[in-house]
């Protein structure tokens, strides 16, 4: 099977388990994780079925995939999902080292049905982004200073930890 063929099987099959999700109390999003090696793994939205905002199907797919394998790398990966991700879901793709994302409808057909993530694109372009969420660092002053640091040192200075 080609890659062009291939890549259409899994981005069709995001897009029916998007719409079978709908119809199982979820959003309208689905996707799947393909591995370097071939396996693939479903995810879909489950953000009002278990009140989790993180549930998106993006999220999901990987949650899933990493717990099967065994791992929080899916290094060669490629994400095929029904829609554009969010920049969460665009975030976890990255932090879970997928190679690609591909997708279907895209941010604007999203909104077209209410489903507008463009304040969150926006967050990242915006430099009075603070009206939306205000983020900022607290300063604890010298006498705290060591404290702030204290879990990156222990970090270091574990010869057990895993790095990622």
């Amino acid at each position: 099977m080609s890659s062009t063929v291939t890549a259409e099987h899994f981005l069709a099959r995001s897009i029916q388990l998007a719409t079978a999700n709908v119809l199982n109390s979820g959003g309208p999003f689905g996707a799947v994780i393909v591995t370097a090696s071939g396996q693939a793994f479903d995810g879909v939205n489950r953000v009002t079925a278990t009140n989790d905002p993180t549930a998106h199907a993006e999220v999901t797919a990987i949650r899933r995939a990493c717990s099967e394998l065994g791992t929080f790398d899916l290094r060669g990966a490629t994400l095929y999902t029904s829609c554009e991700p969010c920049p969460m879901c665009l975030a976890s793709a990255l932090w879970a080292r997928v190679e690609r994302v591909v997708f279907a409808a895209d941010r604007h057909d999203a909104a077209s049905v209410g489903f507008d993530d463009a304040v969150f694109y926006e967050y990242f372009e915006n430099d009075n982004r603070d009206v939306l969420m205000p983020v900022s660092k607290l300063d604890l002053g010298d006498p705290q200073a060591p404290a702030v640091l204290e879990p990156f040192h222990t970090w270091n200075t574990l010869g057990s930890r895993i790095d990622y």
